[in-house]
């Protein structure tokens, strides 16, 4: 049987199901048959709508009015993103507001989702796919690899043994030389005394042969040899040679047998790069779009985090940290416990803000509306924060007299990682207390911007430095670099503000200059 004709593949009556489907009642989402039309609207609910059923989930449901239950919410208060009816609109609970058509908004969000289905569809879900592909196979090969890692440690135990056995042979000729020597030193000691032993009984014999004789010239002659005899020969000792036996060292013997290198998590990249043919690909407006105008009320603002439209965090000069939504009303306002400005602020995995205070040394999280200590530093002081994307915190750091500068990966609370130096050992950031910001780029690199040193600095999650940028030479931008602020786009793309040059750099994830953004009435004070 043809499927496309099969009764599983036709549409029936969610009432009789039996009949074929004609209609469908938009809000309560039921298939219909003419038949069933008239009963179903038969209970005079006012919200029906029934549509063919070619024409089905057209129609736009309004939510109810929470207040006002007999109304539907057609506008949306824009301070205080809530829906609201007519009646909530003349209340002095949205006095002075301003409001948005909610089908404006749905249009939007429709056009939002579309966009970001094609992305999941196109770009992101192929792209995880062969992630878990390529995972799974890792996987697969990960018993081989280590059988081969551990054949080749008991390769080099039996190469030592070997050693060992050499070293020990070698030890014990050389002990059975060394005995050789010591039998030649007593054996010819001994045949020395042996020798005057034997002219001592000679002359003994002699002695008592002239002592029982009665000749006067034998005797006259006699010259007495006891003080020859009386001074002994040296006592000859040859002591035993020793064997010194060096403590066994552990450690220097681990590291003298070999190495086993950590597990590096450094990958090669791995982002949704526009080469990649189903890349969604987002190329730079010529003209910057103003996508919102917030007023703070801030004199002077310093730092901006972004979560979606309804949370957008800023601080100032002062001690007070605020949430904006995107129309720009204030949503909540935290101070700082110590008082103090805060230096930075981000948002972490879980939605919860953190900033950091450097005049006491410490990163502190709000979560629900309580202040807590995250890090506290001794001789350092805390300046930039980003949030990785595997939820990992990354801080700057500048030492209490202000001659280091490191970056620092901690785990909640735990230092994972810290950053200060190259391969050379010379030191990878300016050691001072200016501005160092920081951000993770979606192949994980850490890119800071050093405006001290006057370079986007970039090493790879390891540490390793990759490359630094210290500006484009340019007719126009005739001000030295000096990066104050940074970011990274959807495509890998590196964006930093010139603060003196009033413009913004965009870099390719391996450092090449491609533009600038100086049209945008760009002032960093």
């Amino acid at each position: 049987m043809d499927p496309r004709t099969s009764a599983q593949d036709v549409h029936r009556c969610d009432l009789c199901e039996t009949a074929i489907v004609h209609s469908y009642c938009d809000f309560c989402h039921i298939n219909l048959c003419k038949p069933c039309i008239l009963d179903h609207i038969l209970d005079e609910y006012e919200k029906h709508k029934i549509v063919p059923f070619q024409e089905r989930r057209s129609t736009l449901i309004y939510p109810n009015c929470v207040k006002h239950p007999q109304k539907n919410c057609e506008l949306q208060c824009r301070e205080c993103s809530t829906f609201v009816c007519s009646s909530c609109m003349a209340s002095d609970q949205h006095k002075g507001h301003k409001f948005v058509e909610v089908t404006e908004v749905y249009k939007t969000k429709k056009d939002i989702i579309e966009k970001d289905t094609k992305e999941y569809e196109n770009l992101i879900s192929p792209k995880y796919e062969k992630i878990v592909i390529d995972l799974e196979n890792q996987l697969v090969n990960l018993d081989g690899g280590y059988e081969k890692l551990t054949t080749t440690i008991s390769k080099q135990g039996e190469q030592w043994h070997k050693e060992i056995d050499i070293v020990i042979n070698k030890m014990k000729t050389e002990i059975s030389e060394i005995k050789d020597k010591h039998r030649d030193i007593l054996q010819k000691h001994l045949e020395e005394i042996k020798q005057i032993q034997s002219l001592i009984k000679q002359t003994l014999l002699a002695i008592k042969e002239i002592k029982n004789s009665t000749e006067l010239a034998p005797t006259i002659k006699y010259s007495s040899k006891i003080r020859d005899f009386s001074k002994l020969p040296p006592k000859v000792k040859v002591s035993l040679p020793t064997f010194i036996q060096k403590p066994i060292e552990r450690e220097k013997l681990y590291s003298l047998f070999g190495q086993i290198t950590p597990l590096s998590t450094a990958s090669k990249e791995n982002v949704l790069s526009p080469n990649q043919p189903n890349a969604s690909v987002r190329e730079l407006l010529d003209e910057p779009e103003l996508v919102a105008t917030i007023q703070t009320g801030d004199n002077g603002l310093r730092c901006v985090t972004y979560i979606n439209d309804d949370k957008i965090w800023t601080s100032g000069w002062n001690n007070e940290i605020k949430c904006f939504n995107a129309y720009g009303y204030l949503q909540q306002t935290i101070v700082t416990k110590s008082g103090e400005m805060p230096y930075d602020i981000a948002v972490d995995v879980g939605r919860d803000l953190l900033y950091s205070d450097w005049r006491v040394g410490t990163v502190y999280k709000v979560k629900n509306g309580q202040t807590e200590e995250l890090i506290r530093l001794q001789g350092w002081r805390p300046s930039n924060l980003c949030v990785t994307c595997t939820g990992d915190l990354l801080v700057t750091l500048f030492s209490v007299d202000y001659t280091q500068s490191k970056v620092v990966r901690y785990s909640g609370s735990t230092e994972k990682r810290t950053i200060q130096f190259d391969d050379k050992g010379k030191p990878l950031y300016s050691g001072n207390s200016y501005n160092k910001y920081i951000t993770e780029n979606r192949n994980h690199d850490i890119c800071v911007a050093d405006c001290g040193a006057g370079a986007v600095v970039v090493v790879n999650q390891d540490g390793k430095l990759r490359w630094r940028y210290t500006g484009h030479p340019s007719t126009t931008k005739t001000k030295p670099f000096q990066p104050w602020g940074i970011t990274a786009d959807s495509q890998s793309r590196i964006l930093t503000a010139d603060r003196d040059n009033h413009c913004i750099h965009i870099l390719d994830q391996n450092g090449q200059f491609l533009r600038y953004i100086d049209n945008c009435d760009l002032n960093i004070t």
